[in-house]
């Protein structure tokens, strides 16, 4: 069990500190950004095997939140115990929402820039190559045989094609890894209960609970820090799939219902979201700042994080007791190649616009040799792509090479 207690993190603070810091100023691509740590403090730190990391991507899959964040706060957990999971979400968070507001101040004052651009093209194949090498490695350690490549195929096809939810693919997984691998009395009951409460909730509750709530401000001139607060605390409690589902649930409320910005202030905020290292949930700051000044930025992102924090810290404590349990156990190797098949989606989800020319497959398939063949730093690789994206964009610009690009 991890050592929890305060010596853990009197020995580690410092590798927490570093290594969370880094990735929440260097690592981009929402997902990916797993990817990144499952390379960085995994895989070359070690700072736990690949098994505790499947089981922890597999927790934060099944949980509403910031899941890249709440990854974040799993992996100080595992090396720092309680204040080390604290520790390193505020690492983790932080960069972003200081880049994030420095941004918001300079677009407003001079707008966006050809370097951002460059920088952004060549970060997109790059993060893509990261996010499939650790897709692979993950994968490799976790499908053992054919009864976990058909749970990997039905929960992608799930996913990609069904009407079921993320959290719902997960929680049949874990049914199916109970009824395969420990009881089969067990796992057909949670099989038949799980389906039960699915239909329940989709053909009677979904659409009440789907409906808007109206809060205190309907415009941007009578929102405050109040109803600021309280919408990003419902976002980051109440919605489950992951940083794009929630931006667009954010974008559809900010936008559409509640006013407080115009559909082209908005997508200007997704472009610094996309700019700014680590959570893209951070563009909560941007709609904060807009409404209410650095007061407002500040809300935002305490706001829809928050949740996050809770969550897990409540949590990890016994699900680390749980996953001793044998039932637990059986339900994590269901899951875990459930988590596998729903992340080679989001790659395949994520690839058109990651990779949308040659310059951009080349770079990917330059990022993935790198890392499995030469092994060198994802945090370097992504430079050296930001900075080939800048070059390509100043080539391109010249009238004798705009072809070519």
């Amino acid at each position: 069990m991890t050592d929890s207690t305060p010596a853990s993190l009197r020995l580690n603070w410092k590798d927490i500190t570093t290594g969370l810091l880094k990735i929440g100023t260097m690592a981009y691509g929402g997902p990916a950004i797993m990817g990144i740590m499952q390379a960085e403090l995994q895989e070359k730190r070690q700072w736990l095997s690949k098994e505790r990391f499947m089981e922890g991507l597999s927790l934060v899959n099944l949980l509403p939140g910031a899941g890249a964040t709440q990854l974040g706060i799993f992996l100080g957990y595992a090396r720092g115990g309680w204040w080390g999971g604290l520790l390193a979400g505020l690492c983790f968070i932080l960069p972003a929402f200081f880049i994030m507001m420095a941004l918001t101040v300079a677009y407003a004052t001079v707008g966006g820039t050809p370097l951002m651009r460059g920088a952004l093209y060549g970060l997109g194949p790059v993060v893509l190559g990261i996010f499939s090498v650790a897709v692979y490695r993950l994968g490799r350690n976790t499908i053992t045989g054919l009864a976990q490549i058909l749970i990997a195929l039905a929960a992608a096809a799930a996913v990609a094609m069904g009407p079921f939810g993320l959290v719902v693919v997960l929680a049949l997984a874990g049914g199916l890894g109970i009824f395969l691998f420990h009881s089969r009395q067990r796992g057909a009951l949670i099989l038949v209960l799980l389906m039960a409460v699915w239909l329940y909730w989709y053909l009677a509750a979904w659409p009440l609970l789907a409906t808007p709530v109206t809060i205190i401000g309907t415009d941007a001139a009578s929102a405050g820090l109040l109803d600021i607060g309280i919408f990003f605390f419902k976002v980051g409690a109440f919605s489950f799939g992951g940083g794009l589902t929630m931006i667009a649930f954010v974008q559809e409320q900010v936008v559409n219902q509640f006013h407080w910005l115009t559909p082209r202030e908005f997508v200007d905020g997704l472009a610094l979201g996309q700019f700014t290292p680590g959570p893209i949930l951070m563009v909560a700051a941007y709609v904060g700042y807009k409404l209410a000044g650095f007061a407002g930025g500040i809300v935002g992102a305490v706001a829809i994080f928050l949740p996050s924090f809770v969550l897990m810290l409540s949590i990890l404590p016994a699900f680390d007791r749980m996953r001793q349990l044998q039932w637990m156990k059986a339900a994590l190797k269901g899951i875990g190649p459930a988590v596998i098949g729903m992340l080679t989606v989001s790659l395949a989800q994520m690839a058109p616009h990651a990779v949308p020319d040659t310059f951009a497959i080349v770079l990917f398939a330059f990022t993935v040799v790198a890392l499995l063949a030469w092994r060198v730093s994802s945090i370097k690789v992504m430079l050296g792509g930001a900075l080939l994206g800048v070059l390509r964009d100043r080539l391109a610009a010249l009238p004798g090479l705009r072809a070519v690009f």
